[in-house]
């Protein structure tokens, strides 16, 4: 049987390339589209093929027809859709190629038979999602939707995320019970002997000490102006917040810091004083930390160009791999 024929729009640095690849699904990917330069600089260092940077919008049904895809893999802007953003959703511009993209599926001589999607907790209230439900079930596809935590999964990171599966007849859902419903997760854990959620801290993500220069220090100025903004958490901790692509450049709702002085290795949250602050040995999160949290490997790497605040932004818009790749192999399942 031939490899699956993958297309990927949207690509960021990577993320939904290595979770085909945790999956351990069969699959080619066949083109990979990606407006972010700097974002296409980090996928060519780690996969050696750089995405296609033009518009997505402009990508007629003879242009993908070519491609004889079999699946779509998409991660679309989300910021049409944030709780912080402005919420305009279908009419934002970002949203537009995705709309195009929709559009372009009931003319397709080739349609795909698999489709997958990823954005933010909003998304499956919007105006967009509407009109993607309604051109998946026009042309034939079975549809799931639900919404995950890597907290599910073990990882001590709060990152909800939305997702959407769909085939398109013949092929079946496994749990066909779930079509149609937005659901919090498809699976049964307890009953997947493959799957086994093992809880970590956060401890068991970070760096060696001697990576993580004074760079990452929070400054005693930002301390004592925005130390009770922080979200603050020891190598114990169960879980840290959701890293955003304004960490360390704002205090608040855009990632946790750490504790590194060992004499205060307690419960942060009741010891909030200024003082304590001051003395805990506060940082930020290394980007290769940030990195473990959304489960990239080992082998995952920035060119040496981009710098500290550049690679948190990346990995702020991209997603956990270990999450996507179960799904993708939920998926892809017969």
């Amino acid at each position: 049987m031939a490899p699956l024929r993958v297309l990927e729009f949207y690509s960021g640095i990577g993320g939904l390339r290595f979770s085909l690849e945790e999956a351990k699904i069969d699959a080619m990917v066949v083109e990979v589209f990606e407006i972010n330069e700097l974002a296409n600089d980090v996928y060519e260092r780690n996969f050696g093929h750089r995405p296609n940077q033009g518009n997505i919008q402009r990508l007629s049904v003879s242009d993908l027809d070519k491609y004889e895809a079999d699946a779509w893999l998409l991660s679309p802007p989300c910021q049409p859709y944030t709780r912080q953003g402005l919420q305009k959703d279908s009419a934002d511009a970002r949203a537009s190629s995705f709309l195009k993209l929709l559009d372009t599926i009931s003319s397709l001589s080739i349609p795909p038979t698999h489709v997958f999607i990823e954005n933010v907790v909003g998304f499956e209230t919007s105006h967009t999602r509407s009109q993607l439900i309604k051109v998946l079930e026009d042309t034939g596809f079975r549809i799931q939707e639900c919404i995950i935590n890597p907290l599910q999964f073990g990882i001590p990171y709060s990152r909800p995320r939305y997702f959407c599966l769909a085939k398109r007849e013949p092929f079946q859902f496994s749990r066909s019970d779930l079509n149609g419903q937005l659901v919090s997760c498809p699976f049964d854990f307890s009953t997947n002997r493959d799957f086994h959620v093992e809880t970590k801290t956060v401890g068991e993500y970070l760096e060696n000490a001697s990576d993580c220069t004074e760079d990452y220090m929070v400054p005693s100025t930002t301390i004592a102006r925005w130390g009770e903004a922080y979200d603050i958490v020891t190598p114990d901790s169960g879980r840290c917040c959701c890293f955003t692509k304004s960490y360390a450049r704002y205090a608040k709702g855009t990632g946790s810091i750490l504790v590194t002085n060992p004499s205060f290795y307690k419960d942060p949250a009741e010891l909030s004083d200024l003082t304590w602050l001051q003395s805990a040995g506060l940082r930020y999160f290394t980007p290769r930390e940030v990195a473990n949290f959304h489960s990239f490997p080992k082998g995952f790497d920035f060119p040496d160009h981009l710098s500290i605040k550049q690679r948190y932004a990346l990995l702020g818009n991209s997603l956990n791999i270990k999450v996507v790749g179960y799904l993708l192999n939920y998926l892809f399942s017969t």
